[in-house]
Protein backbone atom coordinates (compact mmCIF):
# COMPACT_ATOMS: atom_id res chain seq x y z
CA UNK A 1 0.00 0.00 0.00
CA UNK A 2 1.59 3.68 -1.27
CA UNK A 3 1.17 6.42 1.05
CA UNK A 4 1.86 10.10 0.16
CA UNK A 5 1.69 12.80 2.63
CA UNK A 6 0.11 16.18 0.52
CA UNK A 7 0.39 19.18 1.97
CA UNK A 8 -2.07 22.02 0.66
CA UNK A 9 -0.43 26.01 1.21
CA UNK A 10 -2.34 28.84 0.18
CA UNK A 11 -0.30 32.05 0.32
CA UNK A 12 -3.76 34.41 0.54
CA UNK A 13 -5.21 32.90 3.60
CA UNK A 14 -7.97 34.74 4.56
CA UNK A 15 -7.91 35.41 7.98
CA UNK A 16 -3.86 35.65 8.07
CA UNK A 17 -2.60 36.59 4.48
CA UNK A 18 1.02 35.21 4.40
CA UNK A 19 0.86 33.32 7.65
CA UNK A 20 2.57 30.40 5.92
CA UNK A 21 5.11 32.44 5.65
CA UNK A 22 5.35 33.72 8.61
CA UNK A 23 8.84 32.75 10.52
CA UNK A 24 8.46 30.17 13.64
CA UNK A 25 12.57 30.13 15.31
CA UNK A 26 14.22 30.81 12.09
CA UNK A 27 11.98 29.27 9.70
CA UNK A 28 8.54 29.88 8.27
CA UNK A 29 5.89 28.22 9.48
CA UNK A 30 5.22 25.84 6.18
CA UNK A 31 9.11 24.65 6.21
CA UNK A 32 8.09 23.55 9.64
CA UNK A 33 5.09 21.89 8.66
CA UNK A 34 6.78 19.57 5.94
CA UNK A 35 10.07 19.08 7.59
CA UNK A 36 7.75 17.82 10.86
CA UNK A 37 5.70 15.58 8.37
CA UNK A 38 8.92 14.29 6.86
CA UNK A 39 10.39 13.35 10.04
CA UNK A 40 7.46 11.43 10.90
CA UNK A 41 8.98 8.80 8.27
CA UNK A 42 5.08 7.06 7.47
CA UNK A 43 5.21 8.18 4.41
CA UNK A 44 6.94 7.31 0.60
CA UNK A 45 6.61 10.48 -1.11
CA UNK A 46 5.69 13.80 0.83
CA UNK A 47 4.17 17.42 -1.01
CA UNK A 48 3.67 20.74 -0.46
CA UNK A 49 1.09 21.60 -3.00
CA UNK A 50 0.60 25.54 -3.64
CA UNK A 51 -0.73 28.19 -6.22
CA UNK A 52 2.15 30.48 -4.52
CA UNK A 53 5.80 30.96 -6.64
CA UNK A 54 7.04 32.40 -3.10
CA UNK A 55 5.84 29.17 -1.39
CA UNK A 56 7.42 26.69 -4.07
CA UNK A 57 10.42 28.28 -4.29
CA UNK A 58 11.00 28.23 -0.15
CA UNK A 59 10.30 24.55 -0.07
CA UNK A 60 12.13 23.18 -3.53
CA UNK A 61 14.99 25.75 -2.34
CA UNK A 62 15.20 23.66 1.00
CA UNK A 63 15.39 20.45 0.12
CA UNK A 64 12.14 19.53 -0.31
CA UNK A 65 8.67 18.61 -3.07
CA UNK A 66 6.98 20.78 -3.95
CA UNK A 67 3.92 20.68 -6.64
CA UNK A 68 2.26 24.11 -8.53
CA UNK A 69 -0.84 23.99 -8.90
CA UNK A 70 -4.34 26.00 -10.14
CA UNK A 71 -5.12 29.32 -8.27
CA UNK A 72 -8.49 28.75 -8.66
CA UNK A 73 -9.44 25.71 -5.92
CA UNK A 74 -11.83 26.04 -3.04
CA UNK A 75 -10.60 23.87 -0.79
CA UNK A 76 -7.12 22.23 -0.42
CA UNK A 77 -8.65 18.66 -0.97
CA UNK A 78 -9.49 20.27 -4.39
CA UNK A 79 -5.79 21.09 -4.69
CA UNK A 80 -4.40 17.90 -3.55
CA UNK A 81 -6.84 16.16 -5.65
CA UNK A 82 -5.50 17.51 -8.68
CA UNK A 83 -2.27 16.94 -7.79
CA UNK A 84 -2.66 13.24 -7.27
CA UNK A 85 -5.16 11.86 -9.80
CA UNK A 86 -1.99 10.69 -12.62
CA UNK A 87 -0.40 9.65 -9.09
CA UNK A 88 -0.12 5.56 -8.85
CA UNK A 89 -0.83 6.10 -4.81
CA UNK A 90 -3.50 4.29 -2.62
CA UNK A 91 -3.95 6.70 0.52
CA UNK A 92 -3.03 10.04 0.51
CA UNK A 93 -3.18 12.09 3.88
CA UNK A 94 -3.86 15.55 4.06
CA UNK A 95 -1.68 17.49 6.85
CA UNK A 96 -2.73 21.21 6.57
CA UNK A 97 0.55 23.98 6.05
CA UNK A 98 -0.65 25.57 9.37
CA UNK A 99 0.48 22.60 11.83
CA UNK A 100 4.26 22.73 12.18
CA UNK A 101 3.64 21.00 15.26
CA UNK A 102 2.57 17.71 13.49
CA UNK A 103 3.34 14.65 15.04
CA UNK A 104 3.79 10.82 13.98
CA UNK A 105 1.33 9.09 16.40
CA UNK A 106 -1.80 11.35 15.52
CA UNK A 107 -0.56 10.38 11.77
CA UNK A 108 0.22 7.12 12.25
CA UNK A 109 -3.53 6.33 13.77
CA UNK A 110 -5.22 7.66 10.64
CA UNK A 111 -3.18 5.62 8.52
CA UNK A 112 -3.68 2.34 10.47
CA UNK A 113 -7.39 2.60 10.63
CA UNK A 114 -6.79 1.58 6.16
CA UNK A 115 -4.70 -1.28 7.37
CA UNK A 116 -7.15 -2.42 8.92
CA UNK A 117 -10.18 -2.23 6.83
CA UNK A 118 -10.32 -5.06 4.85
CA UNK A 119 -13.47 -4.55 3.10
CA UNK A 120 -12.61 -1.16 2.35
CA UNK A 121 -15.49 0.24 3.82
CA UNK A 122 -13.91 3.55 5.09
CA UNK A 123 -13.61 6.34 2.35
CA UNK A 124 -11.38 8.41 4.54
CA UNK A 125 -10.36 9.11 8.50
CA UNK A 126 -9.26 12.33 10.22
CA UNK A 127 -8.80 13.14 13.93
CA UNK A 128 -11.28 14.10 16.88
CA UNK A 129 -9.55 15.56 20.27
CA UNK A 130 -11.64 16.75 23.12
CA UNK A 131 -12.39 19.89 24.07
CA UNK A 132 -13.95 21.40 27.45
CA UNK A 133 -13.35 25.09 27.08
CA UNK A 134 -16.98 26.67 26.44
CA UNK A 135 -15.31 29.39 24.76
CA UNK A 136 -13.71 27.08 22.27
CA UNK A 137 -17.13 24.60 21.92
CA UNK A 138 -18.43 28.13 21.42
CA UNK A 139 -15.94 29.56 18.87
CA UNK A 140 -17.17 29.10 14.99
CA UNK A 141 -13.64 28.73 13.56
CA UNK A 142 -13.16 25.73 15.67
CA UNK A 143 -15.07 22.91 13.51
CA UNK A 144 -17.02 20.31 15.94
CA UNK A 145 -17.83 16.75 15.17
CA UNK A 146 -20.03 14.89 16.23
CA UNK A 147 -19.95 10.66 15.72
CA UNK A 148 -21.67 7.05 15.54
CA UNK A 149 -21.09 4.43 18.21
CA UNK A 150 -18.58 2.97 15.61
CA UNK A 151 -17.12 6.80 15.70
CA UNK A 152 -18.39 7.37 12.10
CA UNK A 153 -19.03 10.96 11.17
CA UNK A 154 -22.36 12.29 11.61
CA UNK A 155 -21.96 16.19 11.15
CA UNK A 156 -19.48 18.60 11.17
CA UNK A 157 -20.51 22.44 12.28
CA UNK A 158 -19.08 25.80 13.65
CA UNK A 159 -21.89 25.56 16.03
CA UNK A 160 -21.57 23.88 19.28
CA UNK A 161 -23.27 20.13 18.34
CA UNK A 162 -24.41 18.49 20.23
CA UNK A 163 -26.59 21.58 21.54
CA UNK A 164 -26.26 20.85 25.77
CA UNK A 165 -30.56 21.42 25.82
CA UNK A 166 -30.34 18.87 28.87
CA UNK A 167 -27.30 20.31 31.03
CA UNK A 168 -27.11 17.65 33.40
CA UNK A 169 -26.04 15.44 30.19
CA UNK A 170 -22.61 14.50 30.63
CA UNK A 171 -22.13 15.66 26.96
CA UNK A 172 -18.34 14.74 24.99
CA UNK A 173 -17.31 17.80 22.75
CA UNK A 174 -14.88 16.94 19.88
CA UNK A 175 -12.59 19.30 17.92
CA UNK A 176 -12.05 18.21 14.48
CA UNK A 177 -8.48 18.57 13.95
CA UNK A 178 -7.46 18.85 10.23
CA UNK A 179 -6.04 16.24 8.99
CA UNK A 180 -7.44 13.85 6.85
CA UNK A 181 -6.13 10.12 5.23
CA UNK A 182 -7.83 9.55 1.79
CA UNK A 183 -8.66 6.24 -0.35
CA UNK A 184 -7.40 8.16 -4.14
CA UNK A 185 -11.18 7.29 -5.28
CA UNK A 186 -12.82 8.82 -2.13
CA UNK A 187 -10.63 11.94 -2.97
CA UNK A 188 -11.28 12.12 -6.91
CA UNK A 189 -14.67 11.83 -6.34
CA UNK A 190 -14.70 14.66 -4.17
CA UNK A 191 -13.27 16.92 -6.80
CA UNK A 192 -15.47 15.99 -9.26
CA UNK A 193 -18.77 16.34 -7.20
CA UNK A 194 -20.43 19.81 -7.08
CA UNK A 195 -20.57 21.50 -3.75
CA UNK A 196 -23.96 21.29 -1.84
CA UNK A 197 -25.79 23.70 0.43
CA UNK A 198 -24.54 22.16 4.20
CA UNK A 199 -21.01 22.49 2.78
CA UNK A 200 -21.27 26.05 1.49
CA UNK A 201 -23.44 26.88 4.61
CA UNK A 202 -20.48 25.54 7.18
CA UNK A 203 -17.33 26.16 4.96
CA UNK A 204 -16.86 22.86 5.90
CA UNK A 205 -14.90 20.99 3.26
CA UNK A 206 -15.58 17.03 4.82
CA UNK A 207 -19.37 17.88 5.01
CA UNK A 208 -19.44 17.39 0.77
CA UNK A 209 -18.21 13.56 1.56
CA UNK A 210 -20.81 12.94 4.31
CA UNK A 211 -23.69 14.74 1.82
CA UNK A 212 -22.56 12.20 -1.03
CA UNK A 213 -22.44 9.76 1.05
CA UNK A 214 -18.82 9.04 1.90
CA UNK A 215 -18.06 7.44 5.67
CA UNK A 216 -15.63 9.49 7.48
CA UNK A 217 -14.13 7.21 10.07
CA UNK A 218 -13.10 9.55 13.13
CA UNK A 219 -10.22 8.46 15.39
CA UNK A 220 -9.92 10.14 19.02
CA UNK A 221 -6.64 12.00 20.04
CA UNK A 222 -5.61 14.06 23.05
CA UNK A 223 -2.60 15.95 21.11
CA UNK A 224 -4.39 19.05 20.80
CA UNK A 225 -1.25 20.62 18.90
CA UNK A 226 -1.16 24.72 17.35
CA UNK A 227 -2.49 25.61 14.12
CA UNK A 228 -1.50 28.54 12.77
CA UNK A 229 -4.75 30.68 12.18
CA UNK A 230 -4.09 34.21 13.60
CA UNK A 231 -1.26 36.11 14.74
CA UNK A 232 -1.81 35.14 17.94
CA UNK A 233 -1.69 31.94 17.47
CA UNK A 234 1.51 32.81 15.22
CA UNK A 235 2.88 34.24 19.10
CA UNK A 236 1.37 31.14 21.19
CA UNK A 237 3.80 28.77 18.01
CA UNK A 238 6.97 31.11 18.96
CA UNK A 239 6.39 30.32 22.95
CA UNK A 240 5.79 26.72 22.57
CA UNK A 241 8.76 26.36 20.03
CA UNK A 242 11.04 27.82 23.16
Amino acid sequence: MKIISMIPARYGASRFPAKLMQDLAGKSVILRTYQATVATKLFDDVYVVTDSAIIYDEIVNNGGKAIMSKKEHQSGSDRIAEAVEDLDVDIVVNVQGDEPFTERESLKKVIEVFKDDHNKAIDLASLMVQITDWDEINNPNTVKVIVDQENFALYFSRSPIPYPRDKEVKTRYFKHKGIYAFRKQALLDFYHLPMQFLEATEKIECIRYLEYGKRIKMVETDVQGVEVDTPEDLERARKLWK
